[in-house]
C-alpha cells in the first residue's frame, strides 16, 4: 500500500504592495534610455540629451526626464561608455602654493577622491604663487591644450571668468572651489560659506566684550569673493547686534606672510586700543608673530581661519581664542565628485555647495584633533 501523498499547502498571491514592489524592481532592473523615454513620451535622443547634460531641450522637458529615470532606477553604464570614448579622461587642477596649510589639503581631498572612484580620472595639478597672482597664465596654458574638466580656486574673479566662460562653451565644464566666480558659467562652486565665517566671527566677539570694543580685520584681497564675503558678513552680524563692537580697519594681506606681518604692525601704531583682530585667511602665523613681539600676544583676543599644526600650541597657550575651520579637505574631495558625476555619469550638481565653518576652541580642540580625519596628524603628537 503506498503512502498516502501530502499535498504542499497553497502560497498566498502577493498583495497588492508587494506586486507593486516586484515590478518596481523589475522596471528598475530594465530600465535603459529607451524605456525612459516611453515613459516621458520623447524620442531617445531628447532622453540622452538630457542625461549627459546637452544643450537643445527646454528645463521644463528635462526635469521631467530626470526624474522619470530616478523613479525607473535608471543607472548609466560608466564601463560602456569609457569603452565609447576610447581614452582616459583628463582633470585639470589649478590650485594657490601658498597657503600650503590649506590648499595642500585641498589637493589631498582631490587625491583621495579620485583614488575612490571608478572610472578613474586622470587628474593633474598646475599651481601658481597665491590667489589673484598667476592663476590667469595657469589657466590659459591648459585652454591651449585639451582636458575634460578644470578645479580651480579663483582669485581674481573678474579677470579668470572669460577663461572660465571660454572652457564652458568649448564644452570644458569648470568647478570653482574655496572662492567662486560668479558670473562665470562655471559648472559649480563648491567652499565655506564665507558670509557666514564672518558673521560668527563677529557674534563672538561682541558676545565675549560688552564694553567698548574695535576690531580689526587681516584679510587677502578683497577682490577675492571669499575674502570679501566674509568682511561682509563681519559687518552684517555687526549691524544686526546693535551692540558696541566697532571695525577699525580692514587691511589686506594678499597671503603675503610678510606683508601680514607688516600690516600688523601698523595696526597697532594706528590703533593702540584694539582689542580684537580677525584674521580671515589662513595667513595667521605672522599676524600672531607680530602680536607677540609687540607684547600684545593674550591681551588682544585673535580669531583665526583654519587649523594647522602649528596653530595649535598657540590655541593650547591661549594666544588664540578660536579659529574657524573651512575643511579644505572636504572641499577638495566634494569638487572632485561634482565634476566625476557630471563627466561620467552626465549628473549635474548642485550649482553652490557651501560647507559650515567649525568653530574650533581651546574647549573642543583636542577632541577635534582626535576625531576629525581631516586635521594634520602631526598635532596629535605635540
Amino acid at each position: 500500500m503506498s503512502a498516502p501523498k501530502t499535498s504542499k499547502p497553497k502560497q498566498k498571491p502577493p498583495g497588492a504592495a508587494t506586486r507593486r514592489a516586484q515590478a518596481a524592481t523589475a522596471d528598475a532592473k530594465s530600465a535603459g534610455i529607451k524605456e525612459i523615454a516611453e515613459a516621458v513620451g520623447v524620442s531617445i535622443g531628447t532622453v540622452d540629451r538630457a542625461l549627459h547634460s546637452r544643450p537643445g531641450i527646454s528645463e521644463a522637458t528635462r526635469a521631467r526626464i530626470m526624474k522619470a529615470a530616478a523613479a525607473l532606477g535608471y543607472r548609466p553604464n560608466l564601463a560602456a561608455r569609457h569603452l565609447k570614448l576610447g581614452r582616459q579622461q583628463q582633470i585639470s587642477v589649478h590650485l594657490p602654493q601658498e597657503i600650503a596649510s590649506y590648499f595642500d589639503a585641498m589637493r589631498q581631498g582631490i587625491q583621495q577622491a579620485a583614488a575612490q572612484l571608478q572610472p578613474p580620472l586622470k587628474v593633474e595639478f598646475h599651481s601658481f604663487p597665491r590667489m589673484g597672482q598667476g592663476e590667469i597664465e595657469s589657466l590659459q596654458t591648459v585652454l591651449e591644450q585639451s582636458c575634460d574638466g578644470i578645479i580651480i580656486a579663483p582669485g581674481a574673479p573678474t579677470r579668470i571668468a572669460p577663461l572660465i566662460r571660454q572652457a564652458t562653451q568649448r564644452g570644458t565644464p569648470v568647478v570653482c572651489v574655496a572662492t567662486d566666480a560668479p558670473d562665470s558659467d562655471r559648472l559649480a562652486i563648491v567652499s565655506s560659506d564665507p558670509f557666514t565665517s564672518g558673521a560668527i566671527v563677529a557674534e563672538l566677539l561682541t558676545r565675549i566684550d560688552k564694553g567698548n570694543h574695535q576690531a580689526a580685520i587681516i584679510t587677502g584681497d578683497l577682490a577675492t569673493v571669499d575674502h570679501s564675503e566674509k568682511v561682509r558678513g563681519f559687518r552684517s552680524m555687526m549691524a544686526d547686534l546693535g551692540g558696541s563692537l566697532t571695525l577699525a580697519e580692514v587691511a589686506e594681506a594678499h597671503d603675503d606672510p610678510r606683508e601680514a606681518y607688516r600690516q600688523t604692525c601698523d595696526l597697532l601704531a594706528r590703533h593702540p586700543k584694539l582689542s580684537s583682530i580677525y584674521v580671515s585667511t589662513s595667513n595667521s602665523l605672522p599676524v600672531i608673530e607680530a602680536l607677540e613681539e609687540k607684547g600684545r600676544a593674550g591681551e588682544i583676543s585673535v580669531i583665526v581661519t583654519d587649523l594647522f599644526a602649528e596653530l595649535v600650541p598657540l590655541m593650547r597657550a591661549g594666544k588664540v581664542f578660536a579659529t574657524l575651520y573651512q575643511r579644505p579637505l572636504t572641499q577638495g574631495r566634494l569638487a572632485f565628485e561634482a565634476m566625476h558625476r557630471f563627466i561620467v555619469e552626465g549628473i549635474r550638481p548642485k550649482p553652490v555647495q557651501k560647507l559650515p565653518p567649525y568653530i574650533v576652541l581651546r574647549s573642543n580642540l583636542e577632541l577635534f584633533i582626535e576625531n576629525s580625519p581631516e586635521f594634520d596628524p602631526a598635532a596629535k603628537k605635540d
